[in-house]
């Protein structure tokens, strides 16, 4: 991150074809002085070259543009070494819904509405930046929607024989969508306890990340409402 009279400064690319969407997501960002927009891109082609240009903390990025579609520059952003700091956001609308898929596959860190609320879209901003893997309540409701279709039982994965009680606990609760904070308050742990868990359940199922861990707890049958 950057630095501003001492205190730290998160640096993002905006990158969307629409630009009264670019207009609408600086004028909501630059009233935080803990974010700063260091470059705007009208496809994914330019993004990609803004990214490496300026290696921000967190990427903003539209899924359809010309040129380069926003999952092949989310593919080439996660795919470059020199580039593993920076976080990529999704920008969706529910008319999005395969691409959410794949930009799980892609490596996205979060998935936002584009009509997400100023304080939400401020709070995505910082938590990709805090290295966090962020689905909102929404988002969630309709990947798992995607994720039932055609299945007609759970199939549970076998690698959850490798997970305690405890952790299939806190698997079925990122099933649900709920940060680290609200497991922490719903199972009676400390927030660092929680995080904790989740990061021990991402290597005993040697998944990506959270978004990941949300399809496997479906899958398996852990969330059941």
């Amino acid at each position: 991150m950057a630095s501003r009279g001492g205190a730290a400064v998160i640096t993002v690319v905006l990158v969307d074809d629409q630009d009264l969407v670019r207009e609408g997501l600086r004028a909501l960002l630059t009233r935080d002085a803990s974010i700063r927009i260091v470059a705007e891109a009208t496809d994914g082609r330019r993004g990609v070259d803004a990214v490496r240009k300026h290696r921000p903390d967190v990427v903003l990025m539209d899924l359809r543009m010309p040129v380069l579609d926003g999952l092949e520059a989310t593919r080439l952003i996660r795919g470059d070494d020199a580039l593993a700091r920076t976080r990529v956001v999704v920008l969706t609308t529910f008319d999005d819904d395969a691409d959410i898929v794949e930009a799980i596959r892609a490596g996205a860190v979060g998935y936002l509405l584009k009509n997400a609320p100023r304080d939400e879209l401020r709070d995505a901003v910082a938590r990709a930046a805090a290295g966090e893997h962020l689905l909102s309540p929404a988002i969630t409701e309709r990947l798992m929607a995607m994720v039932a279709v055609g299945q007609a039982a759970p199939s549970r994965d076998p690698r959850l024989a490798f997970l305690s009680a405890r952790e299939l606990e806190v698997l079925a609760r990122v099933g649900h969508g709920d940060t680290n904070e609200e497991i922490a308050r719903r199972l009676h742990l400390s927030p660092a306890t929680a995080r904790t868990y989740v990061s021990r359940i991402l290597a005993k199922l040697a998944a990506r990340d959270r978004p990941e861990l949300v399809v496997i707890a479906h899958r398996s049958g852990l969330v059941t409402s």
